[in-house]
């Protein structure tokens, strides 16, 4: 894997939170937060996915057997 550093402007004391957390993770803090950006782009990546899916199913369309003529009045479908 092709790694590349950068520069991160964080709060001094969420810093020293998230090396005090890495150090009781027995981890450093550039894998933390390797391990957090990793997280949220495999999620997102399965959140688009999913709409993906999501969007050919609606494009596709779903049978209500129908054969394209309602067998109902607007009036049966608001009965009470």
């Amino acid at each position: 894997m092709n790694t590349q550093n950068i520069t991160l402007a964080i709060p001094k004391d969420v810093l020293h939170k998230a090396r005090r957390l890495a150090v009781e993770r027995h981890s450093s803090l550039s894998a933390l937060v390797t391990q957090i950006i990793t997280s949220l782009v495999d999620e997102d990546d399965r959140y688009r996915t999913a709409c993906e899916r999501q969007l050919a199913i609606l494009d596709q369309g779903l049978s209500l057997n129908t054969q394209g003529a309602a067998r109902w009045t607007r009036e049966e479908l608001h009965e009470r």
